[in-house]
């Protein structure tokens, strides 16, 4: 019997067709957004090209992950939830992009083994760490996810901030074609942060400093993400925290429908 295309994803993208694969997603992504939308992307010379990096970015949109994975400098590969991999076309694009399933609502340490593999071995991840999509376009407390896979690899994050696609659908963007009114999309790239340094910094005895530098180093991410985006959509990290405790989503509560990508850690989505 002949193997199902959807059965040979897992093995293209794990092995020598990998890059292959991934350059097609590319191209095909950016030929559709560079015909139906005006995409601008920005610092790109921000991205180390090389060593481990999480990227870390703000999510709006069920568009976000592939049109960063596309723009992106360097290839990446996102954390995405199990069920996403089990839609025809969609989950086919995510094996293609290379993704990590991250089973939700329980503690996936082997997610989390999987990224932090790629990590070790000089790859980028991509993680959206506020764990759905924001309904209202502003940035809420993200999980400590991120920070925590950032750590134990030793990886530097990098901020993606990511605008113009609260409004994306198929349907507008081709309208926006036929009236030629086709929609801005930025992409703005900020500086890599050590999240090492929140561990250095972090109070607390040696029992409760890793757990202080997750947070702190989550909560410098996002405002260094929140300074990259317009002042209406900084949300959580719109005010100055001066000396405030780090502002972390401390559970996962019940995801609504449509909700897509990972907020890392595993069980934390």
């Amino acid at each position: 019997m002949s193997t199902p295309f959807h059965a040979l994803l897992p093995r293209i993208a794990a092995g020598r067709l990998s890059r292959w694969a991934f350059v097609a997603a590319t191209l095909l992504t950016r030929a559709v957004f560079g015909a139906f939308a005006r995409v601008d992307v920005r610092h790109g010379e921000r991205v180390p090209q090389q060593g481990p990096l999480v990227l870390i970015a703000n999510h709006v949109n069920q568009s976000d992950p592939l049109i960063v994975l596309a723009y992106a400098p360097r290839r990446s590969r996102p954390m995405a939830k199990r069920e996403l991999f089990e839609i025809p076309l969609v989950g086919w694009y995510f094996w293609l992009y290379g993704a990590i399933p991250v089973r939700r609502y329980a503690a996936d340490t082997g997610a989390l083994r999987t990224a932090s593999g790629y990590l070790k071995r000089g790859e980028a991840v991509l993680v959206f760490p506020e764990g759905t999509r924001s309904r209202d376009g502003r940035l809420r407390p993200a999980l400590p996810g991120a920070a925590m896979v950032a750590l134990l690899a030793g990886a530097p994050m990098l901020p993606v901030a990511v605008s113009g696609t609260r409004d994306v659908s198929a349907r507008r963007l081709l309208m926006g074609w036929l009236r030629r009114r086709r929609p801005r999309i930025r992409i703005e790239f900020g500086e890599p942060l050590d999240p090492r340094d929140a561990e250095r910094g972090a109070p607390g005895s040696r029992s409760t400093v890793k757990g202080g530098a997750v947070a702190e180093a989550t909560d410098g991410v996002m405002r260094a993400l929140a300074s990259l985006l317009e002042e209406e959509a900084r949300g959580a990290y719109a005010q100055p925290r001066d000396g405030a405790a780090p502002v972390v989503a401390r559970s996962s509560p019940p995801r609504p429908a449509g909700s897509d990508v990972s907020a890392g850690p595993p069980g934390e989505e």
